[in-house]
């Protein structure tokens, strides 16, 4: 689908207040108020915090594509919801209730806000002031929180330690935190660096929309100088031809919500396989070239991945709707 096509999506279900899932702690009787907006009024739609995170990330992402009308409705929604005073009381709720989406929708956040930083859409200059104090807010629970976790989070959806640490390493390097980022890579090292023999017999989950492996490896291919001889030892099975992780998960119920997450599983496996195409690409430039074909079998493995994805993004259910264009974006990218 075009820019154009994923951006309409993203626009009607960020309108779509309801069903919501509002994921809310209530401290007592007087907290027990769940209207979207007055909770988030930033990030409301799509289901849930972290959908509307993502997807508003989608269209600050496809933005460089659109013009006319839409053009103007993707600023218009963009100027509405990241506001200096939206986005205040945004950062006021997550630091009275730090876990909350934690790790996925903080990665998500802070990648949104460093996306905000580096567009060259003139808008996007007070959405990034406004994104600030958030991101502020996010960079110090990640450092107070990462030496309080004892093991990482393996399973495949959202409290993946691996998947939100891969985003926010890259997003608070992007902005320029470097504290942050030699934090995340230290405590990367210590739950992953001695992983080794992964089984992949264990993928997927029935409602996995990561694959706990990929994540992992993608994390450790920013933190680790000697990944190209981790790599192998961590997953011998991705040499294999027939690996199971080239294979397009099954999808039974596509109105489920925890079913669908399998659509979303293609498109982070396809994602997550193009990254590591290249790093081996890169590693392998000048050895071998069994390196070169293996990079390019990630590469036709991805592609199927994202082509058996793509009839869900805009037209199946709004379980799927309302969050595959950001996973699409980033398998596509």
């Amino acid at each position: 689908m075009s820019a154009a096509g994923w951006a309409e999506v993203a626009l009607r279900v960020l309108d779509t207040r309801y069903p919501h899932k509002s994921g809310h702690l209530a401290h007592g009787p007087h907290d027990v108020d769940v209207t979207p907006t007055r909770l988030f009024p930033a990030f409301h739609g799509c289901l849930d915090w972290h959908s509307s995170v993502h997807m508003q990330w989608s269209l600050l992402t496809l933005l460089p594509a659109l013009d006319g009308d839409l053009r103007g409705r993707v600023i218009q929604l963009l100027d509405a919801r990241l506001t200096a005073a939206n986005l205040a009381a945004e950062t006021a709720y997550l630091r009275r209730d730090p876990g909350f989406e934690r790790p996925y929708g903080w990665a998500w956040a802070a990648r949104l806000a460093a996306t905000a930083h580096e567009s060259r859409t003139p808008d996007a200059a007070r959405w990034a002031a406004a994104l600030d104090p958030l991101a502020d807010a996010i960079a110090s629970a990640t450092v107070t929180w990462l030496p309080r976790l004892a093991y990482p989070v393996r399973h495949g959806t959202h409290a993946n330690t691996a998947f939100g640490l891969l985003l926010l390493h890259d997003a608070f390097g992007r902005l320029g935190r470097a504290d942050v980022v030699a934090e995340i890579a230290t405590h990367a090292r210590r739950f992953f660096a001695a992983d080794t023999d992964y089984p992949l017999r264990w993928e997927p989950s029935g409602s996995d929309f990561l694959s706990p492996a990929l994540c992992e490896a993608a994390l450790m291919q920013r933190v680790l100088p000697d990944f190209a001889d981790w790599l192998p030892r961590f997953l011998p099975g991705l040499a294999d031809p027939d690996c199971p992780l080239f294979a397009v998960p099954q999808v039974l119920d596509r109105a489920d919500g925890q079913a669908v997450h399998l659509v979303g599983l293609a498109l982070s496996r396809a994602w997550q396989l193009r990254l590591l195409a290249t790093a081996t690409a890169t590693a392998t430039a000048t050895a071998t070239a069994a390196g070169g074909e293996k990079a390019r079998r990630w590469r036709h493995a991805a592609d199927r991945l994202v082509e058996s994805a793509l009839p869900e993004i805009a037209d199946g259910d709004f379980m799927a709707t309302h969050w595959l264009v950001s996973f699409a974006l980033l398998a596509t990218g």
